[in-house]
């Protein structure tokens, strides 16, 4: 685990070293929609694209987390209400799912239309109906950020969808594989702590710096 540490300086550095994975000149020439996972996610996207001009769109989820403990998360909603579920965990924990669709409309309601609003003025995601998509994201614990928007977005019949992550635990890895068209990743790790653990640092993302790269119009 040691030697994984602190691999990537930062998100910019690992866009950079995305670049030897994702064929670029298909990015460019085939315009794919750059979509963000997370706020991290979103700060890598506009790193990768760089001097391009594809669009980068952020599609927003939030967790449920177990009745008992918050830092548990059990379940993921997006912008449609697409919910994933970790079926391992709700089983084990013996949770009802009334319970979990119930936290999933409530944070829909208080906190997913909030950022709508926010950073879109209300606007639903577009769609990507025979789009070309490749999901961003600087690293990932679970997957259901992953899950959930290839779920949504799945569901838009897109032309295809990829995937871009610099560093993936193994597992997830496998859980993605089967629902994209390709994973582009730089390492695939058995003991996968926490995404942090792999970057020098991670800047925190506020509401100004997303803001600022939605509302570029996709103009750098």
């Amino acid at each position: 685990m040691k030697r994984y540490k602190n691999i990537f300086k930062n998100r910019e550095d690992a866009a950079k070293r995305l670049y030897d994975v994702i064929p670029m000149q298909k990015l460019k020439e085939e315009n794919w929609k750059i979509v963000a996972v997370s706020r991290g996610g979103l700060d890598l996207a506009y790193y990768l694209r760089g001097k391009y001009k594809n669009s980068i769109d952020f599609l927003f989820s939030e967790g449920v987390m177990a009745p008992n403990n918050s830092e548990c998360e059990i379940a993921r909603v997006c912008e449609s209400e697409e919910i994933v579920i970790n079926e391992n965990l709700v089983s084990a924990f013996g949770i009802k799912y009334d319970y979990i669709y119930g936290e999933a409309h409530r944070k829909h309601e208080e906190k997913i239309l909030s950022y709508m609003y926010q950073y879109r003025k209300g606007r639903p995601f577009a769609s990507m109906h025979k789009q070309i998509v490749l999901l961003v994201d600087e690293g990932s614990e679970t997957g259901l950020k992953f899950l959930t928007a290839l779920k949504m977005i799945l569901s838009m019949k897109p032309k295809a969808v990829y995937i871009a992550v610099p560093i993936v635990p193994s597992d997830v890895l496998a859980s993605l594989e089967p629902f994209a068209d390709d994973v582009f990743f730089l390492y695939s790790i058995d003991d996968y702590v926490e995404t942090s653990l792999y970057y020098e640092e991670l800047e925190k993302i506020d509401e100004d710096r997303i803001e600022k790269i939605l509302g570029e119009k996709n103009e750098i």
